[in-house]
């Protein structure tokens, strides 16, 4: 048992040193000055549960939606000073890797050591128009600065690496969001390779997205466990409302949905006297304690609840049996229609089981593999036999190519128009970009400059709704990645590879010039393990 304050400790001690279910509340900060009559309410919250020892540490969002809000840490140096332990969500979509550094710096200057490392929304609004969206580095390229700032980041640029020279070490305690409530397989099995790289590049705790499918909350638990992912989980609970319901039921928020009879029971409720206040409110209740009985280390409130709200949710929750949890998780339990689960079913229709679903494992056998190969497109065979014959090192004709192109280098007409026939066979065929750090061969020869609005390098984002991106009317390149590599059993091992960041000063230079003369992600990723990770 834990004693009498330990709600006080920081969260890096609540979750290592106790096995105790905590409680976070989200709060989303708001636009405009801190003084003004909007920020002043979400500061007189935050007070107010900074007040409230059942909450054991407050998260404070970074421009949710992709609208502009004031920055999480302005609202949180308060909680700081009132001894609430702070999360600040940090996004990728408003900094790129020097500007992300920067804040770091100034986080852990001003005392904040917990951030939930995150993509980011992509910016649907903005001064004068949408904004252009950064995308630099991702929520893996984030966890992996904290990673290095928490060892002593060198002081040095890449290519004059001091041992000797390096900064303050930082005391960074990192968390990540993982996104379970998926319907494909590619979809949802890309969500839980990239937590388990997330896990390997050093993140401490992972969040879920919001969702209200009680078997995929059980599964991925279960992933967790089976494939040895050390990571507590904490589950998303919103308090949900009818508006937010119609919302969810359209993809308004990315990667969140809520079916058609959760949606429509909402609106039933909702012409009650008190507009479904307290079936919502026992519905949050209902999902803590699915999330504590399945064995997840806290639960994760949103939806902009107030005290007086979260106390009686609370207390609700803690007055249900010991097991009736389980008769909540067969009665919340909205799945996607055709929706895949990695695990079949367990005993309680509401839970995973332990087994892997017999379909899936069907669907990895040699004669279904064999048989899907045929659907491969013509762009990725040409790509993989390239690359295993020329671009690869190691490849029989590597050597010769870089000697080659060791000699275009002297001639600048020479080398110019190595890299015109390169782009006239890229760009038809892959619709390069020219980014001069390609990643073709990361994800199965599709470009994450072209066909991906994030540019994302080390796996999806959370936001795709029922497989299609949530900006572009397609499916998502990681989904067909991964539909591309399994009938060759290369799925799994899809992120199974160092943190990919691209070098922009390669832009509009031959890729395949910096492939074999070291000078893209390959090379410094080669460089980072020969040198021990420095």
């Amino acid at each position: 048992m834990e004693p009498d304050g330990a709600n006080s400790q920081n969260l890096r001690g609540m979750l290592e040193d106790s096995d105790r279910f905590l409680t976070a509340v989200e709060i989303e900060t708001s636009r405009g000055l801190l003084m003004a009559e909007a920020s002043r309410k979400t500061a007189e919250l935050a007070k107010t549960l900074s007040e409230f020892d059942r909450v054991d540490f407050v998260s404070l969002t970074d421009n949710p939606g992709g609208n502009p809000h004031i920055r999480p840490e302005v609202l949180g140096q308060d909680l700081l000073f009132r001894g609430r332990d702070v999360v600040i969500n940090m996004s990728c979509k408003d900094y790129n890797r020097n500007g992300v550094e920067s804040r770091l710096w100034a986080l852990g200057s001003q005392g904040f050591s917990n951030v939930l490392a995150l993509s980011g929304d992509y910016p649907i609004g903005g001064f004068q128009g949408q904004a252009q969206p950064v995308f630099d580095i991702d929520s893996v390229g984030l966890l992996e600065l904290m990673r290095q700032m928490n060892e002593g980041l060198s002081n040095q640029m890449w290519g004059s690496v001091d041992r000797e020279d390096r900064l303050e070490k930082t005391n960074f305690f990192a968390g990540c969001a993982v996104s379970p409530f998926k319907k494909l397989e590619g979809e949802l099995m890309t969500q839980y390779f990239k937590l388990a790289l997330k896990v390997r590049t050093g993140a401490k705790f992972a969040i879920t997205q919001i969702g209200y499918d009680s078997r995929k909350a059980s599964e991925l638990f279960q992933y967790v466990k089976t494939n040895n992912i050390d990571v507590p989980l904490i589950g998303s609970v919103f308090i949900l409302t009818a508006p937010a319901g119609r919302f969810f039921n359209r993809w308004g928020v990315p990667g969140v949905w809520v079916s058609d009879a959760l949606r429509d029971e909402g609106n039933r409720q909702a012409k009650s006297k008190d507009r479904g206040r307290a079936f919502f409110s026992e519905l949050a209740a209902k999902q803590i304690a699915i999330l504590k009985g399945i064995g997840y280390r806290g639960a994760y409130i949103s939806g902009r609840p107030q005290l007086k709200r979260i106390q009686s949710i609370l207390c609700m929750a803690e007055s249900f049996g010991e097991n009736d949890w389980k008769d909540f998780a067969k009665e919340i339990n909205f799945a996607q229609p055709g929706e895949f689960y990695h695990y079949g079913q367990g005993d309680n229709a509401g839970l995973s089981s332990n087994e892997v679903s017999k379909s899936y494992l069907v669907s990895k056998s040699k004669p279904k593999r064999a048989k899907s190969r045929f659907t491969v497109p013509l762009q990725y065979r040409i790509g993989k036999v390239a690359h295993d014959l020329v671009l690869a090192e190691g490849a029989p004709g590597f050597n010769p190519a870089r000697a080659i192109y060791g000699q275009l280098e002297k001639s600048k007409k020479l080398s110019g128009f190595a890299h015109m026939l390169e782009q006239a066979s890229k760009v038809p065929v892959y619709h390069c970009r020219d980014c001069g750090d390609c990643s073709l061969p990361d994800i199965a020869y599709l470009c994450p400059e072209s066909q991906c609005v994030k540019s994302q390098r080390n796996g999806p984002c959370g936001g795709t709704k029922a497989g299609k991106c949530e900006i572009l009317d397609q499916e998502c390149i990681w989904i067909r990645a991964y539909d591309r590599l399994k009938p060759f059993g290369d799925e799994t091992k899809m992120l199974q590879r160092p943190v990919v960041f691209r070098d922009a000063s390669l832009r509009h230079t031959s890729a395949w010039a910096n492939t074999f003369l070291a000078r893209d992600h390959h090379a410094r990723q080669k460089a980072v393990d020969t040198d021990g990770g420095a």
